[in-house]
C-alpha cells in the first residue's frame, strides 16, 4: 500500500445516502488488514454520525450542496473528515445530554453524536465557520497487538 491512498466521496445532502457513506469508509478501511472489525464499525458510526450532522445542517439551506468525506489512508492511521456547507456551529455551546442516570436523560432526544464520534474515534477535530463544519475523525492501526480506542 501506499504510503498515503486517499479515497473521496461527493453526496447530496440527504439521508438515502448515509449507507453509501458508510460502506465506502468501511471499504477504504478495510484494505488494512491490521484493523479489526470492531475498529472498522467504530469508524463506520463515527462517520455515520458526522454525516448524519451534515445533512441535517444542509436541511435549512435553500440551495442543493454537498457533502464531501475525504478518507485518507496512512502507514499509522485512517483518517477521515466530512466537510459540509452548512451555516457553522460553535461546538463547545453545544449543550450537553444529562448523565445516564439522571431521569431527564430518558427524555434526552439530541446531541449524543459529538460524544459518540468522540468516544469511537482515537482522535476528533470539528472546525466550523459560517461556511461549514469540518469534522475530522483519525483512527490508529494497531501496534503490536496494542489496538488504541478497543
Amino acid at each position: 500500500m501506499p504510503a498515503v491512498a486517499e479515497v473521496e466521496l461527493v453526496i447530496p445532502a440527504r439521508a438515502a445516502y448515509l449507507a453509501l457513506a458508510r460502506q465506502v469508509v468501511a471499504a477504504a478501511a478495510s484494505v488494512e488488514p491490521t484493523f479489526r472489525d470492531e475498529r472498522i464499525d467504530d469508524l463506520r458510526l463515527a462517520v455515520s454520525e458526522a454525516t448524519t450532522n451534515a445533512i441535517e445542517a444542509h436541511a435549512d439551506l435553500s440551495r442543493d450542496e454537498q457533502i464531501r468525506i475525504r478518507c485518507n489512508l496512512a502507514d499509522d492511521r485512517i483518517e477521515v473528515e466530512v466537510l459540509d456547507r452548512g451555516p457553522g456551529f460553535d461546538p463547545d455551546a453545544v449543550e450537553q445530554a444529562p448523565d445516564a442516570e439522571h431521569p431527564e436523560r430518558l427524555e434526552w432526544e439530541r446531541g449524543l453524536g459529538l460524544p459518540l464520534m468522540s468516544e469511537l474515534a482515537d482522535e476528533t477535530e470539528i472546525r466550523s465557520s459560517e461556511g461549514g463544519t469540518a469534522v475530522r475523525l483519525v483512527v490508529y492501526k494497531p501496534r503490536w497487538g496494542h489496538q488504541p480506542g478497543a
